[in-house]
């Protein structure tokens, strides 16, 4: 049989006649999670297909909402680079608003007593010394929203450093240049693929270094048939980072669960500065460094047959803003309660936070199924952040929300359908029980906005994550929220 190009057009235009007339045949179905399917169902089977309408619809999102944000975004991203050109931290620290339009700017939503909260918060932030703990998933590893909004607090308050830093660290960190000796292990108590310690005292920051073996009994006869091991920590002055944060002179070693003698030597620059014996009761404590300027090469010597806990470093200014940077890669926000809660408090009196910012919900979108997993998982991480709040009753509290994020629907990158109704419920939760609530998936523009994130370059192809300028936008969208409440004195 002999095929002509005629008679080949006809059988491939009759091909895909036939199967648009199949999509005729097609039916669409919601999911237990909300997802919309189309195709066939027969008994538990289903074959994917799609309808005549979603076929024949036009394929592009309605984004008029998300691009009517572009103006401020633009300017914003004009306001990011002069920060970053800017050689003088406090010139541009006033955010210029000739150029923003404020009415754009999404806006934090508070407690009923919303006058005294953001009063409360104010004192906080102005007060000597203020430190901050900003805890999250893997949106804030490597130091990012928290070192921009750092930078930004600590140009209008005064304080430097990069606050806390952990020994081990599992993600690169420009805001520290922290080095260690290979002996050390590090243990989160937010790392599923970890067993944690029975003792379960992780501290605030809920993980912890070691630089031996753990033990669960410390006897002499133990500790007579080990060896001294040594340990080092290095600490420079890091070049990537906001200057400010390239300048600190309070360095504190935090560390806890000390059973066995434990020497430290503190070295700058070559020569010994100090050289002391750890605590040893078990108890959490804080070994202090006070230092006329920020070293350039300090070293911290440790030694020891049974290495303590060490729950790690903060690196801080004589006064102003500290601010923590705590990011739980996988972590949905409901570990702290199962923590040891005498050693949290001890640790959270040492360290007296004046605000907390928790931001979570990113990791448990993509496995909530119905309107009752999101209820019951909101209501978990409400008893979590509770459980800190009464460690820390001093404290201002701000939650925020969840990024949009995007799933394959029926050959389109749609919202997981459950996000929204997420992000209510979380709103719901904190406004009613003292917290205040910043929504960043209505920051970003709403439904389906993370796609005109990505094709603005603004956001990774994993459709949840910022890229490093999309970081700064998002981070500047929740400085201007909290600085026009700041500053409104009405």
């Amino acid at each position: 049989m002999s095929y002509s190009p005629f008679k080949i057009v006809v059988y491939i235009v009759a091909t895909l006649l036939v199967l648009f007339g199949v999509t005729y045949l097609s039916s669409s179905k919601i999911l237990d999670n909300g997802k919309t399917q189309e195709g066939f169902f027969i008994g538990n089977i289903n074959i994917k297909y799609p309808t005549h309408t979603s076929f024949l619809q036009n394929q592009g999102q309605d984004r008029s909402n998300i691009k009517s944000l572009d103006s401020i975004v633009t300017n914003i991203e004009g306001l990011v680079k002069d920060l970053d050109n800017n050689t003088t931290e406090t010139k541009s620290s006033i955010p210029n608003f000739k150029k923003i339009d404020t009415s754009k700017v999404h806006r934090i939503l508070y407690p009923d007593n919303r006058l005294n909260f953001i009063t409360q918060l104010r004192e906080n932030l102005t007060n000597g010394r203020s430190r901050i703990i900003h805890y999250g998933d893997s949106q804030l590893e490597g130091d990012r929203i928290s070192g921009y909004l750092r930078n930004r607090l600590q140009s209008l308050y005064g304080g430097s450093g990069p606050g806390f830093v952990p020994i081990v660290q599992v993600y690169e960190q420009i805001s520290a240049n922290v080095t260690h000796s290979d002996n050390w292990i590090r243990h989160a108590y937010f790392d599923p693929t970890q067993e944690k310690f029975s003792h379960k005292k992780y501290g605030v920051y809920a993980s912890l270094s070691r630089f031996t073996e753990a033990y669960s009994l410390a006897d002499s006869l133990l500790l007579d048939s080990l060896k001294t091991r040594k340990a080092t920590i290095t600490i420079g002055i890091p070049t990537k980072s906001y200057s400010l944060l390239r300048t600190f002179t309070s360095i504190g070693l935090h560390y806890g669960n000390t059973v066995a003698p434990t020497s430290v030597k503190v070295y700058n620059d070559g020569a010994l500065i100090s050289s002391e014996n750890l605590i040893v009761d078990g108890a959490y404590h804080k070994f202090s460094i006070e230092l006329s300027s920020t070293p350039s090469n300090l070293k911290i010597e440790l030694e020891s047959k049974m290495s303590p806990d060490f729950y790690g470093l903060t690196l801080d200014g004589k006064s102003g803003i500290s601010l923590d940077n705590v990011a739980m890669r996988g972590s949905s926000g409901t570990v702290f309660a199962g923590t040891d809660s005498g050693n949290f408090q001890s640790m959270a009196q040492q360290l007296q936070p004046k605000v907390l910012i928790f931001q979570y919900g990113g990791n448990s979108v993509p496995y909530l199924k119905d309107s009752l997993q999101v209820n019951e998982y909101a209501g978990y991480l409400k008893n979590h952040i509770n459980w800190v709040k009464r460690k820390t009753p001093n404290a201002n509290v701000i939650f925020i929300g969840p990024s949009d994020m995007t799933t394959t629907e029926n050959g389109q990158m749609k919202t997981y359908p459950l996000l929204p109704y997420l992000n209510q419920t979380l709103k719901e939760i904190c406004t009613t029980n003292g917290i205040a609530f910043w929504s960043m998936y209505d920051a970003m523009g709403g439904k389906n906005a993370m796609q005109h994130w990505v094709d603005e370059g603004l956001a990774a192809n994993d459709y949840t994550h910022f890229s490093p300028s999309g970081t700064k936008i998002i981070s500047e969208l929740f400085f201007l929220a909290l600085y026009l409440d700041l500053n409104d004195h009405k």
